[in-house]
């Protein structure tokens, strides 16, 4: 039997072990973080870990239902992993560490090219090279132009985040980017009206990028 025919009898069951997968994965990359990085303060609170476990799981099984078995499903499990410590850590303390960001951009581009030796499909892969690329350039000309929306990390991770959606194509490309700035920008509205901001400015862009990205990768075709 293919490997698309054994996701498709064993869906839902691989769904549950690669969410169950998601759930071991998250305490595991927080506790890296927090070793690594210890300048931003160590290991976060049980409920943020219990929130981050649940979503990372949520995240890793509906992924495995939306690729099966395909040789790039565990690029877009990484996505997964580390988007969610990424959002968490960019909420709490407004930045998104450059460690973080190149291994989210360094292993997701090695997994999507191991990914694309198996399968022989190299298309995709310089679609996403090229895709990274272009955001990036887009997010720094709108970073130069206007320093107090978009900061220097959120150009950074414009890379991995075109990385991704490149992959999968230029319309998932140009549908997550700009998902990214409405998302960005309801956030915006809903937390200066419930006065936890004052200026947008003072507004994590990162989560948006990312939900944006995962919700196009989960429900673009």
């Amino acid at each position: 039997m293919s490997s698309a025919g054994i996701a498709a009898s064993a869906g839902p069951l691989f769904a549950v072990a690669i969410g169950l997968l998601g759930i071991l994965l998250s305490p595991l990359a927080e506790l890296l973080i927090a070793r690594t990085l210890p300048r931003l303060g160590g290991l976060p609170g049980a409920r943020t870990r219990i929130t981050t476990a649940a979503l990372t799981g949520l995240l890793c099984g509906t992924l495995a239902l939306r690729f099966g078995m395909e040789w790039s499903l565990p690029a877009f499990l990484l996505l997964a992993v580390l988007g969610v410590q990424l959002a968490r850590i960019d909420l709490a303390h407004h930045l998104l560490p450059n460690p973080l960001v190149l291994t989210l951009l360094a292993a997701g581009l090695a997994l999507l090219f191991l990914g694309s030796s198996v399968a022989a499909e190299w298309a995709e892969l310089l679609r996403a090279a090229a895709g990274a690329a272009v955001l990036f350039f887009i997010f720094l000309i709108l970073a130069l132009i206007s320093p107090n929306g978009i900061g220097m990390g959120d150009v950074k991770l414009a890379a991995p985040v075109g990385l991704y959606l490149g992959y999968l194509g230029w319309s998932q490309l140009f549908y997550g980017g700009a998902l990214g700035f409405v998302l960005g920008g309801i956030l915006s509205v809903v937390l200066i009206r419930l006065k936890r901001a004052n200026l947008s400015s003072e507004v994590a862009f990162g989560p948006s990028m990312l939900a944006a990205a995962l919700g196009t990768v989960l429900l673009a075709s």
